[in-house]
């Protein structure tokens, strides 16, 4: 026997399952249950003393000519086993099935069958096969008064029972039967389904999307608005395909296969230098080009055509179409630091720092020579050294040295002395390395003086060599 309740369960499963995956009307039960325990099993039917009260909650979903319910019911019981007074709660869920034997009446009875788990005392659970009738009476569009009765199958020894209750049905929404559209007085001349007095083409049968107007090669565009009612085509085209795409559709275009221009009736244009560039778009219609340049050639493949382009035979960059190694923004042609990046106002070329500038006017001072002589001094040497990092480290860079002296004495011996002084500074910053085509020294006398050659002090100032790093 418990085999077959097991078989008997699982074969409900399926069903609960399906049905709970459709999505179908909704509703709530509340009602009054009454339950016996006693008279199943022992025997005695018909003692109404033996019934005990409980209420249900339940969840119903209608799908086709079957229910879904699922009722949670709870109350007082009392045993075959046990003394009258002794009474256990429980508590209850199922899962079951409600078969319609009549849809949508005043008066709607059907069969029932499920499983269930009933706890008692909250710890002593057992499972039940309820399987019974029940009958729905209408009293509003909606709401039903629900009657019903089951016997329940238990797998637990002294567990059967039978089970009657009363109570409301309430569903969300309408439970008639679907009001059928009210059919039009007016005649279908055409037996489209649409009512001569809403057809627009009363005589042709067409569709609904167009007032019943027809749609004859089907793509979306009525025939009235169709220049090609009869073939496919694109709406662009006011229904007319277009087959290779050029913007042309197929009845204006001579060679519908092939994309073309307007202007030579959908058929491609003359092209003089065989480039690909047709002639009405080539600006150099008989020298064969690229289509990035617009037909002109690009000796250097960088897409800027010979014409505009300043170094044509070396890929560059816009707008000259000369390399930038530096990515500067200078082209290497005009850039006298190409492998350094510096701005165009300085050529191309990085500015010295502020301190490098600063270290340049201090030197002026403190490179130093024997009195009235043109040797330099071994405490020279140190700042010298410098300069020539300096020029190690800016290779665009240039040297100018200036010497200078102060008023006194022969104006000639003065400038000899001023231009060998330059000379020696020039002579040991090549010593280290630097190009000599990068240095130029000169002598300049007393000629501008930066103190007042009136004092010692300012005498002292104006003998000098001035370092002067440029771009040129």
């Amino acid at each position: 026997m418990r085999r077959l309740l097991y078989i008997f369960c699982i074969g409900l499963l399926p069903l609960v399952g399906w049905s709970q995956s459709v999505d179908g009307q909704q509703g709530l039960s509340f009602k009054r249950s009454f339950i016996d325990y006693k008279s199943p099993n022992a025997g005695n039917f018909g003692d109404f003393k033996n019934y005990n009260s409980g209420f249900e909650a339940g969840y119903q979903r209608v799908v086709g000519p079957v229910e879904v319910y699922v009722p949670l019911r709870f109350g007082v019981i009392r045993l075959v086993d046990e003394i009258d007074r002794a009474r256990r709660t429980f508590g209850e869920l199922d899962a079951q099935v409600h078969y319609r034997l009549i849809k949508d009446k005043k008066v709607n009875p059907y069969v029932l069958g499920g499983v269930g788990a009933v706890a008692e005392q909250l710890k002593e659970i057992n499972l039940q096969i309820p399987v019974g009738a029940g009958v729905d009476f209408r009293i509003a569009s909606t709401s039903y008064i629900n009657l019903q009765a089951e016997f329940r199958l238990s797998l637990a020894d002294q567990r059967n029972n039978l089970q009657v209750s009363l109570g409301w049905k309430h569903y969300f929404g309408s439970t008639g039967t679907p009001k059928q559209p009210k059919k039009s007085d007016s005649p279908d001349s055409d037996g489209d389904g649409i009512p001569d007095d809403l057809d627009l083409c009363p005589q042709e049968p067409g569709l609904k999307a167009f007032a019943g107007c027809p749609d004859t090669d089907g793509d979306g565009i009525e025939d009235a608005r169709d220049d090609c009612p009869s073939i496919a085509g694109l709406k662009i085209m006011n229904g007319c395909p277009d087959s290779d795409g050029d913007g042309i559709s197929d009845k204006d275009d001579e060679c519908p296969n092939l994309a073309g221009i307007a202007a030579n009736n959908g058929c491609p244009g003359k092209d003089r230098d065989n480039d690909g560039v047709i002639d009405e778009a080539d600006e150099c219609p008989d020298v064969p080009g690229s289509v990035m340049t617009k037909g002109c050639p690009d000796s250097d493949g960088d897409g800027i055509a010979d014409a505009k382009d300043r170094c044509p035979d070396k890929a560059g960059t816009a707008p000259t179409g000369c390399p930038d190694s530096d990515g500067d923004g200078v082209d290497d042609s005009m850039d006298k630091c190409p492998d350094q990046p510096g701005p165009a106002s300085n050529k191309g070329c990085p500015e010295l720092k502020k301190e490098e500038k600063e270290y340049l006017r201090v030197a002026m001072r403190d490179v130093k020579f024997q009195h009235n002589k043109a040797t330099l001094l071994p405490e020279s040497f140190r700042i010298l050294d410098q300069i020539v990092g300096l020029m190690q480290q800016y290779p665009g860079y240039n040297l100018k040295i200036h010497g200078y002296t102060d008023n006194t004495g022969s104006m000639s011996i003065n400038r000899i002395l001023s231009e060998r002084r330059a000379k020696a500074c020039y002579d040991y910053i090549i010593s280290k390395g630097v190009g000599s085509k990068r240095v130029s020294y000169q002598g300049f006398g007393p000629a501008n003086p930066v103190a007042d050659n009136n004092t010692q002090e300012g005498r002292a100032l104006n003998r000098r060599v001035e370092f002067e790093m440029i771009v040129e």
